[in-house]
C-alpha cells in the first residue's frame, strides 16, 4: 500500500494540477500559520527584519545555481533521454545531481566566511547589533541550499515520471520543519532556533523524495561527467537562466535595501504581505505551470505545434479563471484577511493596515505572476532561456524604478506597487514575443 501511494502517477495535467493545487493548499496554509506565529511572538520589528534579511543570499545561491539548471534545462533533457535510452537519463540524472551538490557545498563554505560583507551590503540601513545576529542566522542557513539543491535534482525526476503527489510533499515537509523551529527551537536557542527549523525542513524537503524516486529506478553512483552531451546541454541553457533569476533576486536584495531605509519592520511587512498573496498564486498559478512543463517539453521535442499550442491556452485559460477571483477578493477584503491571518500578539492595528495596503497593491500584479509562471516554462520547453533574461531585464528596470520612486512617498506600499507594474509590463512583453516564436516554427 505504501509503495502503491508512493508510486501513484498522474495521467493528466488536470490530476496533476489538482495534487499540486491541494498540497500547496496545505503547504501554503501552513506557511500562513506560520507567519501567523512569527507576527504574533514577535510583531513587525527588529528580529523578523533580521530573520527575512538573512534568508536572501541562501536562497540567492540556491536559485541561481539549482533552479538555473532544473527550470531551465534538466526537465526536458532529462525527458528526451527517457524517451529513448533510459540508461542514458540516469547518467545524466547522476551527473547533473554530483555536479550540483559538489557546487553548492564549495560556494557555501565560501559565502559563510565572507557573509558579514556580504549582510552588510544588503542591509546597510542596519545597526551593528542586528547586522551580527543577521550573520549568524544566514551562516546557519546555508545548509539549506544544499538540502534543497538534492531535493530539487529529485523532484525534476518525479515530475518527468508523473510523480506529482509525492514531490508536492516537499514544501509542506518544508513548512513543518519551520514551524517546529519556531515552537521548539526559538526557546532554547534564541532567534537562531529560526535558521536551525529552516535547515530541519529543507532536510525533510529531500528525504520525502527519496523513496519514489529510488522506485523509479534511480541508483546514486559517483558520476562527474561534464562532457556528456546531456549536461553540456543543460549547461548551454545555463548562463542566460541563472542571469535571469539573479534578476529576480537581486530585485528582492534590491527590495530589502529600500526597505531598510524606511520605517523599522517594512522589511517584515513586505514579506509578510508578499507571503500572503503567493497563496493564490502557489495554489493556481504555480501547480498549473509544474503540471503542464513535462507535457509542453514533450511536444517542443517532437515540433508539435498544434498540441503544444492546445496544451499552452488550455492551462493558461485555467490558470486566469482561477487568479483573477483570487486577485478581487484579495483586493477587497484585504485588511480582513491580515487582520485574520497576522491579527494576533505583537501584530498590532498599525502593522496590520500597513500589511494590508501593501497586500492591496501586490495583488494587483497577481494575475502576472501567476501566468509568468506558465510563459517562461513555454520557452524553456523550447530550450530557450536567452530571451526570457532579456524580457526579463526589461521588467526588472521598470520594477525597480518604480517601487523606488513610489516607495519614497508611499512608504512600504509603494515597493508592492512597483513590483505589480513590473509584472504586469513582464507578462505583457513573454506574450507577444512568444506568440512570435510559435508562429516561426
Amino acid at each position: 500500500m505504501i509503495k502503491a501511494f508512493l508510486n501513484n502517477k498522474s495521467k493528466t495535467i488536470a490530476s496533476a494540477a489538482i495534487i499540486l493545487g491541494a498540497a500547496s493548499l496545505v503547504s501554503r496554509f501552513l506557511g500562513l500559520i506560520r507567519d501567523r506565529i512569527l507576527a504574533g511572538t514577535f510583531g513587525a520589528g527588529d528580529e523578523l527584519d533580521i530573520y527575512y534579511a538573512a534568508f536572501r543570499i541562501p536562497d540567492l545561491v540556491f536559485s541561481l545555481l539549482v533552479i538555473g539548471a532544473i527550470s531551465a534545462g534538466f526537465i526536458p533533457i532529462f525527458i528526451s533521454y527517457l524517451n529513448k535510452d533510459r540508461n542514458k537519463s540516469w547518467y545524466l540524472a547522476n551527473s547533473i545531481l554530483n555536479i550540483i551538490s559538489l557546487s553548492l557545498i564549495i560556494i557555501c563554505l565560501i559565502l559563510i566566511v565572507f557573509a558579514p560583507w556580504l549582510i552588510k551590503l544588503i542591509t546597510p540601513g542596519f545597526s551593528l547589533e542586528k547586522t551580527a545576529l543577521t550573520v549568524e542566522l544566514t551562516r546557519i542557513m546555508f545548509l539549506s541550499p544544499l538540502f534543497l539543491g538534492l531535493s530539487a535534482i529529485l523532484g525534476g525526476i518525479l515530475q518527468s515520471f508523473g510523480r506529482f503527489l509525492v514531490y508536492s510533499l516537499g514544501p509542506i515537509m518544508y513548512n513543518l520543519g519551520i514551524i517546529f523551529g519556531i515552537l521548539f527551537l526559538v526557546e532554547p536557542f534564541g532567534l537562531t532556533g529560526l535558521a536551525y527549523g529552516v535547515v530541519i525542513g529543507a532536510f525533510l524537503h529531500m528525504v520525502v523524495q527519496i523513496p519514489t524516486v529510488y522506485f523509479c529506478g534511480f541508483r546514486w553512483k559517483p558520476i562527474f561527467d561534464f562532457k556528456f552531451e546531456g549536461v553540456r546541454r543543460i549547461f548551454k541553457m545555463m548562463p542566460s537562466r541563472i542571469i535571469n533569476l539573479a534578476l529576480n533576486q537581486i530585485t528582492l536584495v534590491i527590495m530589502t535595501i529600500f526597505a531598510s531605509f524606511l520605517a523599522i519592520g517594512s522589511i517584515a511587512v513586505y514579506n509578510l504581505s508578499y507571503n500572503i498573496v503567493s497563496f493564490p498564486l502557489g495554489v493556481f498559478g504555480v501547480s498549473f505551470a509544474i503540471a503542464a512543463f513535462p507535457e509542453l517539453s514533450k511536444q517542443a521535442q517532437k515540433k508539435n505545434i498544434p498540441e503544444f499550442n492546445k496544451v499552452f491556452y488550455t492551462t493558461f485559460r485555467k490558470i486566469l479563471f482561477l487568479i483573477v477571483p483570487a486577485s478581487l477578493i484579495f483586493i477587497i477584503l484585504r485588511q480582513l484577511i491580515v487582520k485574520i491571518i497576522l491579527g494576533t500578539g505583537q501584530f498590532g492595528l498599525e502593522e496590520i493596515i500597513l500589511t494590508s495596503q501593501t497586500l492591496g497593491y501586490f495583488s494587483i500584479g497577481l494575475f502576472a505572476e501567476a501566468l509568468i509562471l506558465l510563459f517562461l516554462r513555454g520557452f524553456f520547453a523550447w530550450e530557450d532561456t536567452k530571451t526570457p533574461f532579456v524580457i526579463g531585464f526589461l521588467s526588472a528596470i521598470v520594477r525597480l524604478s518604480g517601487a523606488w520612486y513610489l516607495s519614497s512617498f508611499m512608504g512600504v506600499p509603494g515597493l508592492a506597487l512597483g513590483f505589480s507594474i513590473g509584472s504586469i509590463l513582464h507578462l505583457a512583453l513573454l506574450f507577444i514575443v512568444l506568440r512570435r516564436k510559435i508562429n516561426e516554427y
